[in-house]
Formats: C-alpha cells, sequence, structure tokens
C-alpha cells in the first residue's frame, strides 16, 4: 500500500490500474469509481495494517479492454507494473513502477484505435496577440503537426483534426472550455490543464532540442519570428514526455504548416455537407458520408490521408493540378492503377508499426508483417517508372527502398514468428550458433521422452501406459488403476487422478531440467536478439514514416481514379480566377442511393455577370441537393480529386461556408434562431470575394417580416460590402424581387408540374422564381390526416386573401372557396408606388388655394376608396 500510495501521489488524476500477480487491482477512491464507471465488482481487503480497503480488479489478459471502456469515457489510467522478478532473486515487496499513462489522446493500442482515423493530442500554446500555437500529434502514428491559429478559427481547426484530448494552459481555461464543448465537437473533448510555465517559449526550446537532439531550432525548420509555434510544439513534447516514460522516439520532426496553404472547413460547413459524419448523428458510420462514397482505399494509411484530404482541401493551384495529373493518369491507364492497387492491398499499416518498432512494442509477428510490407516496394517503383505524372514518380522512383531494413528482418525471423516471444521460433536457424545448439538440446531431449514411452511399455508390460506434460507438473508416466501392481519400485508417485497415478522417475527428471534449462536460455537468447534486431529497426522509424506517407498518396490517388471511373466523374479545370461553372453536376453522395441514372443533373454559372443565385422551389423540390453538390463539386476539385459533372470548371475558394437546417443548443441558452444568427454572422465576417457561400433558408426562425428582411439586407450585404459566389435557397419569395434591383443576383427555381392538386417534382434547375412552396401538398405526401389538409387549404385561402384585401378574415366557413389570382399573389416587400401618391409627388402646395386644396382632398380620398373596393365622387384640382 505505500507503493500504491506512492505511485497514486504521483498520477492523481488516473485510474491506477496496480499489478499484483494476474490481476490489475484498484484500490480506495479508484476501485469507487472504477465499480461504478466499468462494472466491476467492489470488495474490501485488509492491506497491511489498513483494514477494509475498498478494492476491484480486472484480470490482466482482459486489462485492454478495459482500458478501451476508461478512454472511452474521457479518463486517463496510470499503468502499474512489477519491474522486478521475484524467481530472479527481488527481495522483499517487488519494486512497481508506473510505465505508461494512458489518456484518450495518447493511445497506441490497436484495439483502442481505429484503423482509418488519426487519433490526435491537441496542445494549445498562448500568444500576447490575436492567434494561439497549435501543436497535433498521433503517437499512433508518428504524425506530428504545429501551426498557428486564429482564435475565431479555433473550433474549425480542432474539429476538423478531431481532437481526442486538448492540453491547455491553466490562463486558457476559462476562455476555451465553453468553446470547446460547442457543436462542431461530435462530443467534448477532454481538456487538461497545465501551468503556464510549460509553455514557456525558452523551456519549450530546450525540451525540443533535447528530445530531437539537435544543436539548434533552425535544423527543425523554425523561424526566429516562430516564438509561439516553438512553445506549443516543446510543450506537447514535455507533456507526452510526462506520460511516456519511455520516451517517443518514434514522434516525427515537427511539420510546420504555414498560413494560405490549405482551406479551413468551420464545423457547420464540415456537418452540413456531411464529408465525414452523417448529419444525423443517429445514423452513424459514414454511411451517406462523401468519405463513404470516395473511401476505395487499400491501406489504412491511405484512408487516413484521405480524411486528412477532404478536412484540409488545398488552396496552391500548382500543387492540386499535379494531384489531378495523377489521377488523370490513373483513370487513363487501367494497368497502371490496377497494378498499384494490388500490390498496395499486400501491404500493412507500415506508420502504426513504425510507431510501435519506435516505442519498443513491437511484437515478432508486428516486426515480421513490417518485413513483408517494405519487400512491395521495390515492385512500386517498377510501376512507377512508367508514369508520366510528377506526383506518381515523385512517390516511387528514385526513393529509398529500405531494401537494408527488410533484409535484416527477413533474414533475422522465422517465417512463422508468432504474436509474442514466449511463443517461441521467433529467430530464424543460423542467426545465433548458441541458439541453434540449444534448440538441438532440447529437441534432442524431447526426442529421448518421446520414445520412453515405447520403452516404458515394454519394460512393465503396461501396454497402455503413457507419457504426458502439463505446465502445472510437467513430464509424468501414466498408469491407470488396474495396472498399478506392476508399476517398478522405481516409479515416484506425482499426482493421484480418479482412475489413474501419475509417476516421475529419475531419468525422466534430468531429461525435463535438459528442456526447461535449454527452452528457458532459448526465450532469454531470443529474447535478446530480437530486442537486438527492434532496436536496429527503431533507428530507421524516419525512413519508415516517409516510406509510409508515400504510400498513403500512391493508395489516395489511385482510389480517387477508381471512384472517377466507376463513378463516370470529370476532370474540373481548376483556375484562380473568379468564375464558375458547372455543366450536368450531381450529388456525389444522394446519386449513389438512386438506381441508375435516376438522378437529374443540374447546370449552374457564377460569374461576374451574376455571381448570386436566389434559389426558389416547392418544398422537397431538390434545393438543398443543389445547395450542396455544389459545395461538394467544389471541395472534391480542391483535394485534386475528379467531378461528379459532364464539364467543371472550377475557381479556388479560399472558404466553404454553408447554413443550412435549424438547430438549437439550449445548453448554452441558444435558441435555433440564435443559432441561425450565430453562423450568419461567422459567414458575413469571415467570407471573401475569393469564398463559396450556400445559404438555406436564412430567417426563418422568427416572424415572417423580421425573417424576410434580415434574408434580404444580408443578400444586399453579401452582394455589395462581400462579392462572394452565392447560393440562396429560400421560401422568401419576395426576395426574387433582388433579381431586378441587384445587377449581380439572379434568380433561378427547381421546378415542378402541378396536376390539380397534385405536384410532380421534375428536379430540374431553371432560370426564374417561384411564386409557391407546395407546402400543403407536401404534407398530404408526409401523410398528415386529410382532415388538416383540407382545413389548411382553407386557411391557405383566407390568409393569402387577408394579405392581399381580398379575404374574409379566418372565420372558419367550412368549405374551400376558389382563391383568385389577386389572392395567390403574396404582399410585395417593396410595392409599386401608389397613382395617388405619384400625383401628390407632382404638386406644389404653395400654388394651391384653399379651394383648390379642398376640392383635391375629395379627389383623393374619393380614388383612394375606389381602388379599395368602395364608392366616392370628388373634383380634380
Amino acid at each position: 500500500m505505500r507503493q500504491w500510495r506512492e505511485m497514486k501521489g504521483r498520477h492523481p488524476d488516473a485510474l491506477l490500474f496496480f499489478r499484483v500477480g494476474d490481476f490489475y487491482e484498484l484500490f480506495r477512491e479508484d476501485a469507487e469509481e472504477g465499480a461504478r464507471l466499468l462494472g466491476l465488482t467492489l470488495t474490501t481487503r485488509n492491506n497491511g495494517a489498513a483494514a477494509g480497503v475498498p478494492l476491484a480488479g480486472v484480470p490482466a489478459k482482459a486489462l485492454d479492454d478495459y482500458l478501451a471502456r476508461v478512454i472511452g469515457l474521457g479518463r486517463r489510467a496510470a499503468i502499474c507494473e512489477q519491474v522486478e522478478d521475484a524467481v530472479e532473486g527481488a527481495k522483499g515487496i517487488v519494486r512497481r513502477e508506473v510505465v505508461e499513462t494512458v489518456t484518450p489522446g495518447t493511445v497506441l493500442e490497436d484495439t483502442l484505435l481505429e484503423a482509418g482515423r488519426n487519433n490526435f493530442l491537441a496542445l494549445l500554446s498562448p500568444a500576447p496577440g490575436p492567434s494561439l500555437g497549435l501543436a497535433s500529434a498521433d503517437l499512433s502514428t508518428g504524425e506530428f503537426v504545429v501551426e498557428a491559429v486564429e482564435t475565431d478559427l479555433l473550433e474549425g481547426e480542432l474539429g476538423r483534426l478531431g481532437a481526442a484530448e486538448i492540453v491547455v494552459p491553466a490562463s486558457l481555461e476559462e476562455a476555451l472550455a465553453p468553446r470547446l464543448a460547442a457543436p462542431g465537437f461530435s462530443s467534448a473533448p477532454p481538456l487538461v490543464v497545465r501551468e503556464d510555465w510549460l509553455f514557456d517559449e525558452a523551456a519549450a526550446g530546450e525540451d525540443l532540442l533535447r528530445h530531437y537532439r539537435v544543436h539548434s531550432l533552425d535544423g527543425l525548420g523554425f523561424e526566429p519570428e516562430d516564438g509561439l509555434l516553438v512553445s506549443a510544439a516543446g510543450a506537447l513534447v514535455a507533456y507526452i514526455s510526462e506520460l511516456q516514460p519511455r520516451g517517443a522516439g518514434h514522434l516525427d520532426r515537427p511539420r510546420i504548416r504555414r498560413s494560405g496553404t490549405g482551406m479551413l472547413l468551420d464545423g457547420m460547413t464540415r456537418r452540413n455537407l456531411e464529408l465525414v459524419e452523417p448529419l444525423r448523428a443517429g445514423d452513424g458510420g459514414e454511411a451517406g458520408t462523401l468519405i463513404g462514397v470516395l473511401d476505395e482505399t487499400v491501406t489504412a494509411m491511405g484512408a487516413r490521408m484521405l480524411r486528412q484530404w477532404l478536412l484540409r482541401p488545398r488552396l496552391e493551384a500548382e500543387r492540386i493540378g499535379r494531384r489531378l495529373e495523377a489521377v488523370a493518369e490513373l483513370a487513363s491507364n487501367r494497368e497502371l492503377r490496377s497494378g498499384l492497387r494490388d500490390r498496395l492491398g499486400g501491404i500493412a499499416d507500415i506508420e502504426r508499426l513504425a510507431a510501435k518498432v519506435g516505442s519498443e512494442r513491437a511484437a515478432p509477428r508486428e516486426l515480421l508483417a513490417l518485413g513483408r510490407s517494405l519487400e512491395v516496394l521495390p515492385g512500386l517503383e517498377a510501376l512507377g517508372r512508367s508514369a508520366g505524372s510528377e506526383a506518381l514518380r515523385g512517390a516511387t522512383v528514385g526513393r529509398d527502398l529500405l531494401e537494408d531494413v527488410a533484409g535484416r528482418i527477413g533474414e533475422s525471423l522465422s517465417e512463422e514468428a508468432g504474436a509474442t516471444l514466449q511463443d517461441g521460433g521467433v529467430i530464424r536457424p543460423g542467426v545465433s550458433e548458441a541458439l541453434d545448439e540449444l534448440r538441438e538440446v532440447r529437441d534432442g531431449a524431447r526426442g529421448f521422452i518421446a520414445s520412453l514411452q515405447a520403452r516404458e511399455r515394454e519394460r512393465t508390460g503396461v501396454g497402455s501406459l503413457k507419457v504426458g506434460f502439463n505446465r502445472v507438473f510437467g513430464y509424468y508416466l501414466e498408469v491407470t488403476r488396474p495396472n498399478l501392481d506392476r508399476v517398478p519400485d522405481d516409479y515416484v508417485r506425482k499426482q493421484t487422478l480418479a482412475n489413474a497415478e501419475r509417476y516421475f522417475t529419475a531419468e525422466l527428471k534430468e531429461w525435463e531440467e535438459k528442456i526447461s534449462g535449454a527452452e528457458e536460455a532459448i526465450l532469454e537468447l531470443e529474447t535478446r536478439l530480437f530486442g537486438e534486431l527492434r532496436s536496429a529497426v527503431a533507428a530507421e522509424v524516419g525512413r519508415l514514416q516517409r516510406a509510409a506517407r508515400r504510400i498513403a498518396r500512391l493508395d489516395v490517388l489511385s482510389t480517387l481514379a477508381e471512384v472517377a471511373v466507376r463513378r463516370r466523374y470529370v476532370r474540373p479545370e481548376v483556375h484562380t480566377g473568379f468564375g464558375l461553372s458547372i455543366r450536368g453536376g450531381r450529388h456525389p453522395v444522394v446519386e449513389t442511393m438512386m438506381p441508375a441514372e435516376a438522378f437529374i443533373p443540374n447546370d449552374l454559372v457564377l460569374d461576374r455577370s451574376g455571381w448570386m443565385v436566389v434559389l426558389t422551389g416547392p418544398n422537397m423540390a431538390g434545393k438543398s441537393t443543389v445547395l450542396r453538390q455544389v459545395g461538394l463539386i467544389q471541395l472534391l476539385a480542391q483535394i485534386g480529386s475528379f467531378v461528379p459533372a459532364d464539364e467543371a470548371r472550377i475557381p479556388i475558394s479560399d472558404r466553404i461556408f454553408t447554413r443550412v437546417g435549424a438547430s438549437d443548443n439550449l445548453a448554452r441558452g441558444h435558441s435555433t434562431f440564435m443559432v441561425e444568427m450565430n453562423e450568419a454572422a461567422a459567414i458575413l465576417s469571415g467570407a471573401t470575394d475569393r469564398s463559396l457561400v450556400l445559404l438555406d433558408e436564412i430567417g426563418r426562425g422568427t416572424s415572417t417580416y423580421d425573417g424576410v428582411s434580415i434574408a434580404w439586407a444580408m443578400t444586399e450585404h453579401l452582394h455589395e460590402k462581400v462579392g462572394a459566389k452565392t447560393i440562396f435557397a429560400t421560401h422568401y419569395h419576395e426576395l426574387t424581387q433582388l433579381g431586378d434591383l441587384l445587377g449581380g443576383v439572379k434568380n433561378m427555381t427547381v421546378t415542378v408540374r402541378e396536376s390539380g392538386e397534385e405536384i410532380l417534382f421534375l428536379r430540374r434547375l431553371e432560370s426564374g422564381g417561384a411564386d409557391r412552396s407546395y407546402g400543403i401538398q407536401v404534407a398530404r405526401l408526409a401523410g398528415l390526416p386529410p382532415p388538416i389538409i383540407e382545413r389548411a387549404f382553407e386557411l391557405l385561402d383566407e390568409l393569402e386573401g387577408s394579405h392581399t384585401g381580398g379575404g374574409e378574415g379566418l372565420g372558419r366557413s367550412g368549405r374551400r372557396r376558389p382563391a383568385s389570382a389577386a389572392a395567390l399573389e403574396q404582399l410585395a416587400l417593396f410595392p409599386a408606388e401608389h397613382p395617388v401618391i405619384e400625383r401628390l409627388g407632382r404638386l406644389d402646395p404653395d400654388e394651391l388655394t384653399p379651394r383648390e386644396a379642398l376640392a383635391l382632398l375629395y379627389s383623393l380620398t374619393a380614388e383612394v376608396a375606389g381602388r379599395s373596393g368602395g364608392s366616392g365622387s370628388g373634383g380634380g384640382g
């Protein structure tokens, strides 16, 4: 318990799994919490002088299962192992140490990770300016990135990473905690708070120099003005070292990401476009998402890289062009594409295997899988020599093939190497003369024992006598009870069974000891030889990680080509100008859920003659689909993918903004409308003339006139002040008037065909505006009871009539009356000027006599009354 208290004092915020024999025990408060969180049986135990200590335990072999649950709950676990062996002479209580602290962001075990997703640990470093330092590392792959992030864009970057754990300085905790629990995170990541001194630039720089064993930060790519980045990177390295006493030598050198290279996708855009997660949380998985359509990768490394590409489209035309060139070559060259994918399919997860090797965790079978994967690299290079594109040749030709590493693994490890060293047979024959001799001794002894059964049967005359072995009693001679009178005097009883007795002889014991001694020596020697091999491979982790990235890139490019061929995508023309043109555009996800050729493609042009579209049309006509498919085509083009269209000319956009649907955030006191306005404000403040803005139903969460006024003013601002390419889908048909008032606005509608009270959705995008939403017809399709539909039509007639001056109010007439054409016209937001007002505008009051003025008043009154359906008379003035 003294040991436990000492370890717990060092790790007060972790569940301490304390090794005792074949179990990991939780004591005191950890036992109580573990019982509650993990469903363990809580008991008590007298430990030393302390009576009634709460206790709960888990079997050592089941630890990973329980760790997965601890991590899933956002908690951390400290693993306290026995670091001495009592058999080898440890005196007193066996010494124990915490060998690892497992947290959501530092998981390394495959059973706790998803193969196709990174598991990032993020750290934020404070700064006096508008930016924060952001360092992120995936310990399972060794990837390490550092960048500066504007405070206003923080949620978007952390959401893109999908950070499993975030470390912040104490001075930022109060400001950041509410923001990191906001929408944009599928679940709030655990927040770890550390004292501000950990983020000191000078101390952080020393940590970096010490970890990477360099003399200057220049060697890591840092520039003199990168103090913020140094602070973040060094603090993250220090935090990892705190959790991993054995170190993180496999952590790659920090890759410094400069601004202007990748597009930031905020949380609402990622969510609304359903890039990697479905919009409805209950759908689960990747079904109905863009990555679900695109992910035909054949390696786990490629799956992770594809996800990164989707969540960070490129902004550099040259880099996008190189990717498109490679995809085009692979799409047109089936032999090259198939050859690459066949070879890539035989490659294990080199990235994570390298991390295991570097952290001294790789098992024999995993090291063997690494060696076999490296043997594929020469074949990839041979294929790459036939390629013409720069990206394909750059990933294959003239690169490091790691033949020395593959050769050493192949020459050292047996083809039958098991999952653990205890399984034996790890080192190939011929590697060690001493090992071969020990195996001969062991095998010779086993051969003698195998022949012993026949000799003893002959000597005793007991035909049923047999030689056996179990781990508890070792080797034995078993004689059934009817034959016990034939047992020789030199047999020594070892174990009594119901129907037999088990014996040993001095000779059998001698040979058993030879086998046991040889096997112990073999295990010890194999353990040493395997450790030397693993250390030699660990020294090449950097080379392994670079090879893994090249393989992942080949996998993603070949996957994009495979999808392009299968889905009939075309190469977009990506340019740095303004105009966007899509002919025959399709939604990449929706079309996969429909029968072949059932999806209706549409055309769209946004250019200097018309860069804003007010998109109207009935409910369920497909406005939201059109909106999203434009955003997805834009994004696909900027990751270097072909796009679902007949032809596409796509400008590079700095941001894609979406505002779709209704949601609330009651936990923060925000109504649906407040959330909508927050999102709208973020768009207006972040969009530029190079952005693509996709709006769906702005202003619907409040009263009609408030909503239409906000929508109108927002459209004017986007047109006059921002100049972003915009599609605004709306049921506010009043906004179609903007097509006449603003030069850059054009009206488009998704058409339907009406037959009586039935409607047929044509899904065609055409010029012009709609004046009806057909909401009641859609409600009928949804299954609302007929009486409600009938009553809704009556109320619609009355409401439309009252708005136009032709109705009878909202009294229950008991019948539907046909609406006149005038009654069906919605009240214009800015009606044409009244004739009476025009007459008044032409008059000069100073020139009228009192009598003329009175006569004019009568005349105007009568004219107004006549236009309102009344009667009157009067004279002209």
